[in-house]
């Protein structure tokens, strides 16, 4: 014990005097949560590297999650971490509330702006076109299909990969069958927070559904209550109440719970995304060759996926020094458009991690139009891989072409998932719900929001 408590004095003492010494503090808000040891090693070799290699910058770890009802507080506060994740969602109207720090000068210093994708610099950008952030990936939803379940239905091809639907109609078939072989639910429905109405939104598209529309004056019309919005939600209502392949109660469902369910076999199937394929397996304890990934369902009006990602953005109060070390420790962990040896270190840090995790290796969306960075991943990921390309390579097919891929509905796009998401809890609990009169009331709803905070 006094060894124990020597120990620790000692590191105290140790992070004093960095800290004293230091002309520059990196609050690292994108340290991994207590719980998730193997990132936590990885973030440790990164800081390791950093402390060495910038001795006049202080880290400190900060463990923070983005949240819309806690992160204005915290932002009018000053107590934001220097640099935080977020989602693609969010930067329009962080930048416009002028909560987030604007890293245009930096970036352009390294030459990394040319390099950005085109459409995703878009997103992170001001009218005027200054720069708020730097992404860190991009995703495309797809089908997350638990092998085990399907090999268990008898629902596999001779090499054993699973006999996945293509169409919506398809899926409510399938599930029916997986539900009478296994017992287990054919597919995982959000229905808890906004997530459902983020979820939804992909399935109506495949119908038809378009949410909302400028005019030529600018303004914009929601559109939550047309006959493909109708159509999308008849078709959820009938996975409940015709087939009966939902898990048991959708309303307890979010993104967390849907992996589980999914990496436990108790739901065959989930919509999700490549960037987090660590969910089902090393989360959830699915075997790392045990988990497939397929392209969105088609519906009548086609199949469409859409398209995210995470960005990476700093608070209002970070000044020059703080922006250029948060971006110097995403370089070291190669999330940024350079190839030194560092760089490439990280890239290859990060596939060891998830191979020696049982988390698949595989290709990314490219959020730098780098062509030698590209490669070098690529190069990474045939090192370091640790699955069957049969079992991703239906999903990589179904999101290469960009007339499948749409971008989230542009505005208000949390408060309109929300909405939606409280006409699926009405939906998926009452087998006589009006749903007409439910969206119709949602789209009243929607087009006061976007009167009071985007048409005024």
């Amino acid at each position: 014990m006094k060894k124990l408590i020597a120990i620790m004095l000692t590191l105290c003492l140790c992070m004093t005097t960095c800290l004293a010494f230091a002309e520059t503090t990196l609050k690292l808000g994108i340290y991994p949560e207590d719980v998730d040891t193997a990132a936590i090693e990885s973030h440790e070799t990164y800081i390791s590297i950093f402390n060495e290699t910038y001795p006049d910058v202080a880290l400190e770890r900060a463990q923070y999650k983005y949240a819309t009802d806690t992160f204005v507080p915290l932002a009018e506060a000053g107590t934001l971490p220097t640099i935080f994740e977020t989602w693609f969602t969010e930067p329009q109207k962080l930048i416009k509330g002028e909560f987030v720090a604007d890293v245009t000068d930096q970036m352009e210093a390294r030459g990394w702006l040319e390099k950005m994708n085109p459409s995703i610099r878009t997103l992170l950008s001001s009218d005027d076109g200054r720069l708020y952030g730097v992404p860190r990936d991009g995703y495309a939803l797809g089908l997350m299909i638990n092998v085990e379940v399907f090999e268990d239905a008898g629902l596999v091809d001779e090499n054993g990969v699973p006999l996945y639907p293509k169409t919506w109609e398809e899926l409510a078939e399938v599930s029916v069958k997986i539900k009478e072989a296994t017992g287990s639910a054919g597919l995982c429905l959000l229905a808890k927070d906004n997530a459902g109405g983020w979820h939804f939104s992909n399935i109506a598209w495949c119908f038809g559904a378009v949410f909302q529309v400028q005019g030529e004056d600018g303004k914009w019309t929601a559109q939550l209550n047309t006959p493909e919005v109708v159509a999308a939600m008849e078709y959820v209502k009938d996975l409940k109440w015709k087939y009966d392949v939902l898990t048991s109660d959708p309303t307890s469902e979010d993104w967390g719970t849907g992996f589980t369910q999914l990496g436990t076999g108790a739901a065959a199937m989930y919509i999700a995304a490549n960037d987090a394929v660590s969910q089902p397996t090393d989360n959830n304890g699915l075997a790392v060759d045990k988990l497939m990934m397929a392209g969105i369902p088609a519906g009548p009006a086609g199949a469409y996926s859409l398209f995210g990602g995470t960005p990476y953005m700093l608070s209002k109060t970070a000044t020059a020094e703080e922006i250029d070390a948060a971006l110097n420790y995403l370089e070291i962990m190669g999330k940024a458009p350079v190839l030194t040896e560092t760089a490439k270190a990280g890239l290859a840090e990060d596939a060891r991690y998830r191979k020696d995790n049982g988390i698949p290796v595989i290709n990314e969306f490219p959020v730098w139009a780098d062509d030698e960075l590209v490669a070098a991943r690529r190069e990474v990921v045939a090192e370091y891989s640790n699955v069957d390309p049969a079992l991703f390579d239906p999903y990589f097919d179904a999101v290469a072409s960009e007339g499948n891929l749409k971008m989230e509905e542009p505005q208000i796009t949390q408060d309109m998932y929300a909405l939606l998401t409280n006409v699926l809890q009405a939906v998926v609990t009452d087998e006589a719900a009006a749903i007409q009169t439910l969206l119709d009331e949602a789209d009243a709803n929607f087009q006061t929001m976007l009167d009071e905070q985007i048409n005024k």
